[in-house]
């Protein structure tokens, strides 16, 4: 069975196990670097927000042997967990007030999105945009973050400017920047020592949540830190949309050793809709600033 017609079945089978107190709908939503992926809602008439339950993880499940009753029981206890945890007060989103501490921001690849920068406020920054979102408290569901669009900033009589002045506070403020060697971020997930990275002067950037932590490049006091104490300009790469790595910029001939590194890992170990960017960049130590290196 291919996917559309696994679609089409899911949803029938989905209707007859829910009932007719539930309306059941396809929707198909741009993810992160123009990922598309198909998704259904599952609303009862009272109902005014609703989790999306993405179908590519249970097409996978079904071809590979998964029944159609089985994978649609699975969604469906998903839903049950997720909808249950849903506490989110639509009312109180529609004031910027209820909102503001809230707001944060990430950078996403800037070719990538130009279908969703559009409908999104947002700002240039080397080859990436700066774009904004509201963290959902964790208490309610767990990280999930709704992206903030032109409509919402309509809504709160915002502008782009103020959102990202409030989005700079609150990740001062909320989300921290962390500086750390790789070789402790390696221990930390492999809980023991490697020793053969104690001479590797490599760097993760990142924040307290290590989520979408890449944009700590915006209000990093920390890079200029490390730049003093290495005497040196850095080198960044982009690991993905949640970290960048730093280390001394004393290798310039290698740039294009560096950039295929990056590509490389793009490719092979970084979902698509985290993927940063295939450029490098440089921590300049004289202008204070992070400067796309063009090779």
């Amino acid at each position: 069975m291919d996917y559309k017609e696994f679609v089409k079945d899911i949803v029938n089978m989905l209707k007859d196990k829910m009932g007719e107190d539930y309306e059941i709908r396809v929707v198909n939503v741009v993810k992160n670097n123009d990922v598309r992926l198909t998704g259904v809602i599952m609303m009862r008439e009272s109902d005014r927000v609703s989790p999306t339950i993405y179908l590519e993880g249970p097409y996978r499940q079904y071809c590979v042997g998964g029944t159609l009753s089985g994978v649609a029981d699975g969604i469906i206890t998903l839903y049950r967990e997720q909808v249950r945890d849903i506490d989110f007060d639509v009312d109180s989103f529609q004031e910027f007030a209820s909102v503001k501490d809230r707001i944060f921001h990430k950078v996403i690849n800037y070719e990538k999105n130009r279908r969703l920068l559009a409908d999104v406020p947002h700002f240039r920054w080397n080859d990436l945009a700066v774009v904004f979102y509201y963290g959902v408290d964790e208490k309610i569901i767990g990280k999930a973050t709704i992206l903030i669009h032109n409509n919402h900033m309509d809504m709160w009589g915002q502008t782009a400017e103020t959102l990202f002045q409030t989005a700079q506070c609150n990740m001062r403020r909320r989300k921290p920047e962390i500086l750390i060697p790789l070789q402790n971020l390696v221990e930390e997930m492999t809980g023991g020592r490697i020793e053969d990275m104690e001479e590797v002067r490599l760097y993760v950037l990142t924040n307290c949540d290590k989520l979408y932590g890449a944009s700590a490049m915006l209000y990093s006091d920390k890079i200029r830190e490390l730049a003093e104490e290495l005497q040196s300009d850095l080198l960044v790469l982009p690991s993905s949309v949640h970290e960048v790595l730093l280390m001394p910029d004393d290798k310039a001939g290698q740039y294009q050793d560096y950039r295929r590194m990056v590509e490389e890992v793009n490719t092979t170990q970084v979902e698509p809709e985290e993927i940063l960017s295939y450029h490098l960049y440089r921590y300049s130590r004289k202008k204070a600033e992070i400067e796309e290196i063009i090779v």
